[in-house]
């Protein structure tokens, strides 16, 4: 097709994605919706083809030297902005297309989406076309193999098939060192949240799943209305909560590791100060006033005193809140989280002060319970527990009313008490 061909095909194609986009959808209702939609993915998946075609023919023509990159890869990530992961992706599957006939008439006609292509690619890899020839491997009879399963089966099949071909490609072949493959990215973003992307193998995601898990379904309270992904997250979470209390990780610069917060004594003391910006973590995240005494409910305190141009004028001995025979005692008491329908156990639990100590509570046994992280950080929401004189704990809502477990029988009148 020559370039006038080629703009020709490409400004019908815009004028009709213009005229997609002006329709209204307000209106729109399921079947409708779903009747609209099939369409537009198989295009989309025709489209993804035809790109992954067009760069595999840049780069077997060095086109990127065109603008002064050495390949199509970085023309992609300057010039279209994709991440390196997504040009990656797009170069090797303009590879696989090429490699593999059947696959690529089957992307052709929008069979196959992009995430399937992506998944075959590793079969087209030079080592292992390489591994295939010297086999006398019949790579059209593979060719055909895969897009069958592709276009018929679900996407993880698909997965499994490639890999169980990969596997008897190399069969004798060094077993590979699992921690060459682990990457773990985290990223911090401006509110002090941290977003991330791990890789693991095989045996190593195991241990991850079965560590979350366990947590997970040990930590299903009554009434949980948590997404899956919102009980994984908290589950990983306790887990470096487990890990960092059990005092068993690596002492660097002879501390043990620990979660560090400074506040000024002022914002740590005025439970009326919000304060978004008062304190800061030990990594450089800003947050609350409010946050940083929800964290000194249950750790040490150091005080340090600093002069006006920034000098260290005095510094106190670090003292713990709850000291170790008050946590024995609780442990033995509440057993574990005392939230209405939790079953966190103790080892998973805070030192919550009933009546905080920097508003003058006691530490001690009577102004002191367990609370997970999760029912922890519900208290100092506006959440309320209260122990009764026969040992038990009762929880209220912000409203006003109490949180029962079933059956659903309130064993006395509420006593009005305003948060």
């Amino acid at each position: 097709m020559c370039s006038t061909d080629s703009s020709d095909a490409l400004a019908r194609l815009a004028a009709a994605l213009d005229d997609l986009a002006a329709e209204r959808l307000e209106g729109a209702f399921g079947p409708q919706l779903i009747e609209r939609l099939g369409p537009l993915l198989v295009a989309g998946n025709r489209l993804t083809a035809e790109v992954a075609r067009t760069v595999r023919q840049g780069e077997l023509t060095g086109a990127a030297e065109h603008d002064g990159h050495k390949t199509m890869a970085s023309w992609l990530r300057g010039h279209a902005r994709f991440s390196p992961a997504a040009a990656f992706r797009l170069v090797t599957t303009g590879r696989a297309i090429e490699a593999l006939p059947a696959v690529a008439a089957a992307a052709a006609t929008g069979a196959l989406p992009p995430e399937a292509l992506a998944v075959i690619a590793p079969v087209t890899t030079p080592a292992n076309l390489a591994a295939a020839e010297a086999q006398d491997v019949d790579l059209a009879g593979v060719d055909a193999a895969l897009t069958e399963v592709a276009v018929t089966r679900p996407h993880a099949e698909l997965r499994q098939v490639v890999k169980h071909y990969l596997d008897r490609l190399d069969p004798d072949g060094a077993e590979p060192d699992p921690t060459e493959g682990r990457s773990l990215t985290l990223v911090k973003h401006a509110d002090g949240s941290v977003s991330g992307r791990f890789e693991l193998d095989a045996v190593g995601g195991e241990k991850l799943q079965t560590a979350v898990e366990s947590i997970v379904q040990a930590s299903r309270p009554a009434g949980d209305m948590r997404t899956r992904a919102q009980q994984q997250a908290d589950a990983l979470v306790q887990l470096c909560d487990n890990q960092l209390a059990a005092g068993t990780l690596p002492v660097l610069r002879t501390h043990k590791p620990h979660v560090v917060v400074r506040v000024d004594l002022e914002d740590l003391i005025d439970p009326a100060a919000a304060g978004p910006g008062a304190a800061q973590t030990g990594f450089g995240t800003i947050i609350s006033a409010a946050r940083a005494r929800w964290l000194a409910c249950d750790g040490n305190i150091s005080r340090i005193v600093i002069g006006p141009d920034g000098e260290v004028l005095d510094y106190g001995r670090r003292q713990r809140i709850s000291p170790p025979p008050l946590r024995r005692a609780l442990d033995a008491r509440d057993r574990g989280c005392v939230f209405t329908g939790c079953d966190a156990p103790a080892h998973w639990c805070d030192v919550h002060h009933l009546i905080h100590w920097i508003d003058g509570g006691q530490t001690n046994l009577g102004n002191c319970a367990l609370l997970c992280e999760r029912h922890h950080t519900k208290i100092h929401h506006g959440f309320r527990i209260e122990r009764q004189p026969d040992g038990r704990w009762r929880t209220w809502r912000p409203d006003g009313t109490e949180i029962l477990v079933l059956p659903r029988i309130t064993a006395e009148p509420e006593r009005s008490r305003a948060g």
